[in-house]
């Protein structure tokens, strides 16, 4: 057996774990809960399995009529059968299967490959678009609730340390200025939510072009990897951050402000194959506030980010000095992008409506 670091997730420990035989070769994913996040890694492990359960037999039942495999990782139990494992020094291990003959992308290659990326969420959001909610736990409460994260970075700039860094960076005093601009626009969706005007469904809650996986073979996308965020929320979330992912060609950890920018090719790319499957269960307000989903968790992940370096990167996994506040500044000037661009990439968003 070898088992060797894979991926380019920020939270977890993730292994490709390989079996060999004179025969036959095995691969499975292997992967450290990370508990200092997830509270309740049990809670995460009951989402897991109502999900796939559930997309399992929907993909099973429109297998004749699907134009491609689509797929799914399934949970791989313990030998006693359990969903997941506790070591000696209480961490959560689990197993999950390998996305056969499919990889994934740091960025969008092309526009057909932005498209598959709308293809691939809009199918996710179709089929769970009928599991109840209730049925999943809230493994991150406040999760995508941008106030929230505003309310963090407060905190933050209330430490000592915090300020010190503020005092400390241009580019930190860049960062707060930006943000506190628009703090009475974060709440958008959380308003239209309390109102009413946007219902509860479930969501991946990461729906970042990362966790896409491309068929090898035929270019065409087979599905979202990556689930410890399922839980209850708004699709919006999921929406935002996958056309936040996709359509900025310098990436998240480009250290090159220029090369940051909204693509409006992609967006168009990605929205019509969103909306290919996805189009049948919106309601006409989730329509509406599509652009905002976008604006809003573009700017929600630059305030994350920042508000983690505020605090001394306690909870990103950074591989250098002030890496946080780098990520932050390419998020913050990716939002000031969509802003500048706001009447072409609504008018993609009609066009798809």
């Amino acid at each position: 057996m070898r088992v060797a670091p894979t991926g380019n997730g920020n939270i977890n420990d993730t292994y490709l774990a390989i079996f060999r035989t004179t025969f036959s070769e095995f691969r499975f994913i292997l992967q450290r809960l990370n508990s200092q996040v997830f509270k309740r890694p049990d809670d995460i492990m009951h989402n897991l399995k109502v999900l796939t359960e559930h997309v399992h037999r929907r993909l099973e039942a429109e297998a004749d009529d699907a134009d491609r495999i689509w797929q799914l990782p399934r949970i791989i139990p313990t030998r006693d059968g359990a969903d997941f494992l506790t070591d000696e020094d209480g961490h959560w291990w689990r197993a999950v299967t390998l996305i056969a003959s499919a990889e994934s992308f740091e960025r969008v290659q092309s526009p057909e490959h932005a498209h598959e990326a709308g293809v691939v969420l809009g199918q996710f959001h179709r089929l769970i678009s009928d599991l109840p909610p209730e049925r999943l736990r809230d493994t991150l409460p406040g999760f995508h609730e941008t106030p929230r994260y505003l309310a963090a970075l407060d905190a933050a700039l209330g430490t000592p340390g915090g300020v010190e860094r503020l005092r400390g960076s241009s580019e930190a005093r860049q960062c707060e200025r930006f943000i506190r601009r628009r703090r009475d626009w974060a709440g958008v969706l959380e308003e239209a939510r309390a109102r009413g005007e946007l219902i509860v469904r479930p969501i991946h809650g990461d729906a970042k072009f990362a966790n896409v996986m491309i068929d090898e073979d035929t270019g065409k996308g087979t599905c979202l990897i990556d689930l410890d965020t399922v839980k209850p929320g708004l699709v919006h979330y999921d929406f935002g951050d996958c056309l936040r992912s996709c359509c900025n060609p310098g990436g998240e950890e480009t250290r090159d402000l220029a090369e940051v920018y909204l693509d409006t090719d992609l967006c168009d790319a990605i929205v019509r194959g969103y909306m290919s499957f996805a189009g049948g269960f919106l309601t006409e307000a989730d329509r509406h506030y599509r652009f905002d989903a976008l604006r809003l968790l573009t700017f929600e992940l630059g305030v994350r980010f920042f508000a983690d370096y505020i605090a001394g990167d306690t909870y990103f996994k950074t591989r250098y000095e002030g890496h946080n506040l780098r990520r932050a500044l390419v998020q913050l000037k990716l939002c000031e992008s969509i802003e500048t661009r706001e009447p072409a990439i609504r008018r993609i968003m009609e066009r798809y409506a």
